[in-house]
C-alpha cells in the first residue's frame, strides 16, 4: 500500500484506478502494512516537537512539555487516529448500500486510510510546533484530503459522479462529527488530569 503514497500526491486520478483493481486485502494486513506507519507520523513528530523544540509565544523562552506527558499524549493521539480510520471506514461501509454499492468492509477502510494519507503526512509539521507553520500545513492537508475524497470515491466505490459527490458530502460530514468527538474526549481527559506537564 504504501507504494501508493506518491501516486495519491502526483496522479490521483489514475492512482485511484490502480488501487480499485488490486485484490482484497484483510483489515489486519491493512492496518500492518499502511495505517500503523502512516499514523505514527504525526504522533512521533509532535512528541519531538514538544519535547525537543517547543513553541515560542512572544520573546519568552520556548514552552515544552515532559517526555511522559507527551509520550502519553502521543500514544492517544496515535490510537485515536486508528480508530477514527476504522470507524470512517465502518461508516463508508454502511452508507455505500444506499448508493448501490457492494464492497467489503476491508476495501472500506482501505479507502478510509488512502483518503487520510495527506492528514498522516501533513504530521510532519508537529516537529516544529509553530502556531502559524500548523495552520498552513493543516489546511493544505485537510483541503487535499477533501480532494482526494471527492475524486476518489466515485471512481473507488463505481458509483455516478454525481451520487459519488452526495456520497462524498455525507462522509465529509460524519468526519467532522469524529473529529469533534475526538476533541471532545481530548478535552474530557485534559479536564480529569490528563493533560500536558509542561517543563518549568
Amino acid at each position: 500500500m504504501i507504494h501508493h503514497v506518491l501516486g495519491l500526491f502526483t496522479h490521483p486520478d489514475q492512482e485511484w484506478q490502480e488501487i480499485r483493481g488490486e485484490g482484497e486485502e484483510s483489515i489486519g494486513h491493512l492496518y500492518l502494512t499502511h495505517t500503523l506507519i502512516l499514523a505514527a507520523i504525526p504522533a512521533v513528530s509532535a512528541y519531538i516537537g514538544t519535547t525537543q523544540v517547543g513553541w515560542v509565544i512572544g520573546d519568552r523562552a520556548p514552552v515544552v512539555i515532559t517526555a511522559e506527558s507527551a509520550g502519553w499524549m502521543a500514544l492517544m493521539s496515535y490510537i485515536a487516529m486508528l480508530v477514527g480510520v476504522g470507524v470512517m471506514g465502518g461508516f463508508v461501509h454502511w452508507m455505500a448500500r444506499t448508493y448501490d454499492a457492494f464492497p467489503s468492509l476491508a476495501r472500506c477502510v482501505a479507502f478510509a486510510t488512502y483518503t487520510a494519507t495527506p492528514l498522516f503526512i501533513g504530521g510532519l509539521a508537529a516537529l516544529y510546533p509553530h502556531m502559524w507553520l500548523g495552520m498552513m500545513v493543516g489546511l493544505a492537508a485537510v483541503s487535499y484530503t477533501m480532494y482526494l475524497l471527492y475524486v476518489g470515491l466515485p471512481v473507488y466505490m463505481g458509483v455516478h459522479p454525481e451520487e459519488g459527490f452526495m456520497f462524498s458530502s455525507s462522509v465529509l460530514a460524519v468526519g467532522l462529527v469524529v473529529l469533534m468527538a475526538i476533541l471532545a474526549f481530548t478535552v474530557v481527559l485534559w479536564g480529569v488530569g490528563m493533560g500536558p506537564e509542561y517543563v518549568n
